[in-house]
């Protein structure tokens, strides 16, 4: 019994050691700093009124979801996110700020409390509006923003061409956790998104549906 405990222990320490080195330490490469002429900056592509309708891919460890993903702003705070299967059946469906969480619907088979977590986690960084400035620097094709919120700092890289969101990488504890790519030809509206967590094996992929004008 005891070695069989010793065991147990020793793939708990692996597993967690695993964590700890998987997860590196984040910084800001060719880039130098510069006066802060921003105070704020903003995450825009979501900020319409209009329903957002993406295509949408998940990746969570070994399973792999397909659907629909429609979000709505509800009001300056909060949007509904509803995810459903390629046939219209409702798979999640939840309201979201950044402070509160509310499910409304959820199948059996997603109803875990490990991805109900990360899905909470994953669309409350995704459609965090506002980021106070602490930093800024600047590179050969972007202007970057340090924004530092209680532990959690975010660098947020503005394309200097067409002043375009492109980039958000998301630290917390100066370990570097989710990178969020976007691909935009308007301010409000993001033609694909890539969601990657550098920690865990969860990638969340959306595709515009319909074409803006």
């Amino acid at each position: 019994r005891s070695m069989r405990q010793l065991l147990l222990q020793n793939s708990v320490y692996s597993l967690v050691f695993l964590l700890f080195v998987s997860c590196k330490t984040y910084k800001l490469t060719d880039a130098k700093p510069v006066s802060n002429s921003e105070k704020t900056v903003e995450n825009l592509y979501f900020s319409s009124t209009e329903d957002y309708v993406y295509k949408c891919q998940m990746d969570i460890y070994k399973n792999h979801v397909s659907g629909i993903l429609i979000l709505k702003k509800i009001n300056e705070t909060t949007h509904r996110v509803v995810l459903t299967s390629d046939f219209g059946n409702k798979l999640i469906d939840f309201e979201i700020s950044d402070d509160d969480f509310k499910l409304n619907y959820v199948i059996p088979d997603l109803d875990k409390k490990i991805v109900i977590n990360f899905l909470k986690n994953d669309f409350q960084q995704l459609l965090k509006r506002q980021y106070p400035v602490t930093e800024s620097f600047e590179n050969v094709n972007s202007k970057i923003y340090l924004s530092k919120v209680d532990k959690k700092i975010y660098y947020l890289f503005f394309n200097k061409e067409n002043g375009l969101l492109k980039q958000i990488i998301y630290t917390k504890n100066n370990k570097e956790k989710i990178d969020f790519t976007f691909d935009a030809k308007k301010h409000i509206f993001a033609n694909s998104i890539d969601l990657q967590h550098k920690d865990f094996k969860i990638n969340i992929k959306l595709f515009q549906i319909t074409e803006t004008e």
